[in-house]
């Protein structure tokens, strides 16, 4: 195993990868596609998490049969990702083992409505999480005793900070999770000098737009532009046979998020994981000694870390879990083999 190398340049590049509230407890379907055919595949539904429409897709075993209940997984992806990336690969591949499994757009992002566009928010995102899991409590074909939950990359993040507020959420499993604190994140945006100054800009972002509604802009994405949230040659956001998909905006970053992004600290959440957790990792991917603390830190005893090996340095393995084959089908199998044993 070659030994991890944190680059700041190489990294740069993936910092874009409460108890339960009455919205929560309310949060409903709003529209279901009529299913015409008698195997149903993958369906289009939406769904409200305070008060917002969030659209996603459903999608079910190859072998479903109506009026049999199913064991469901959430699934989410990386930071400023929509559904149709790794989210719904990793959901497709899921509902392939059996499960029914559930990729939305978060809100301010892809088909889903909320105000500002492009504006990530991790607090927001755990909330959107746990009502996708209130929308599946509601649906007729899902066992709501047996909601488990997947997350990638930042997603994983999210996933994490929800499944320990909630306990509906009955078994996880994250795969090259990306997890930060206050110092982590120093590495990456040019020590406390230059942390400070995007949570002022996002700060001065913030007050621009509760005063005259205008979102001020960075690329998500660029080799040219410095200030990009992702500045480099990174293929899986640039190249359109990987995740540079015309549902996918590369232009657009809320500069207001960065406060939210760079203030969040996960890591105290594992205190609080009480059910089984599978954490799929590698020394390739982000900060694998983050995924080892937080793992570490988990309550449970019931957790297990699966660790991939590979000959590429830290981060550059992280994209492969994104989409390549190798590395997703691990996943979904370790994941599988999990969810099957948990959601009994």
């Amino acid at each position: 195993m070659k030994k991890t190398l944190l680059t700041i340049t190489a990294l740069s590049f993936l910092v874009a990868c409460g108890n339960r509230t009455t919205n929560e407890k309310t949060a409903k379907a709003e529209s279901k596609e009529v299913q015409t055919e008698n195997i149903k595949t993958m369906e289009k539904i939406n769904f409200t998490s305070e008060g917002i429409k969030l659209v996603g897709d459903l999608y079910y075993p190859s072998d479903y049969e109506l009026g049999k209940k199913y064991p469901a997984i959430v699934v989410s992806g990386s930071w400023t990702t929509v559904k149709e990336q790794m989210a719904g690969l990793y959901a497709k591949k899921l509902a392939e083992a059996g499960y029914i499994t559930l990729a939305f757009d978060f809100r301010n992002y892809g088909e889903s409505e909320g105000e500002p566009r492009f504006y990530e928010s991790p607090d927001l995102k755990k909330t959107d999480i746990k009502n996708a899991v209130s929308f599946l409590e509601g649906l007729p074909e899902i066992d709501n005793t047996k909601i488990g939950a997947f997350g990638v990359c930042a997603g994983a993040m999210y996933t994490l900070m929800a499944a320990s507020e909630d306990d509906r959420i009955k078994s996880v499993v994250t795969t090259a999770s990306w997890l930060h604190d206050a110092e982590a994140v120093k590495l990456f945006y040019g020590g406390a000098e230059g942390v400070n100054a995007k949570i002022e800009a996002a700060q001065n972002a913030k007050k621009a737009y509760g005063e005259n509604g205008t979102v001020q802009y960075i690329p998500a994405i660029s080799t040219e532009d410095e200030s990009a949230a992702m500045y480099g040659p990174y293929d899986y956001y640039l190249n359109p046979e990987r995740g540079a998909i015309p549902e996918w905006s590369a232009d657009k970053f809320a500069v207001m998020s960065w406060e939210d992004w760079l203030t969040v600290d996960p890591m105290p959440t594992a205190k609080n994981l009480t059910v089984p957790t599978l954490m799929i990792h590698s020394d390739g991917a982000v900060l694998p000694q983050y995924t080892k603390k937080y793992f570490e830190n988990i309550t449970t005893a019931d957790k297990k870390l699966h660790w991939m090996e590979t000959e590429l340095e830290s981060p550059y393995h992280q994209f492969n879990y994104y989409d390549q084959d190798a590395e997703v089908k691990e996943s979904v199998n370790e994941a599988s083999k999990w969810f099957g044993q948990k959601l009994k």
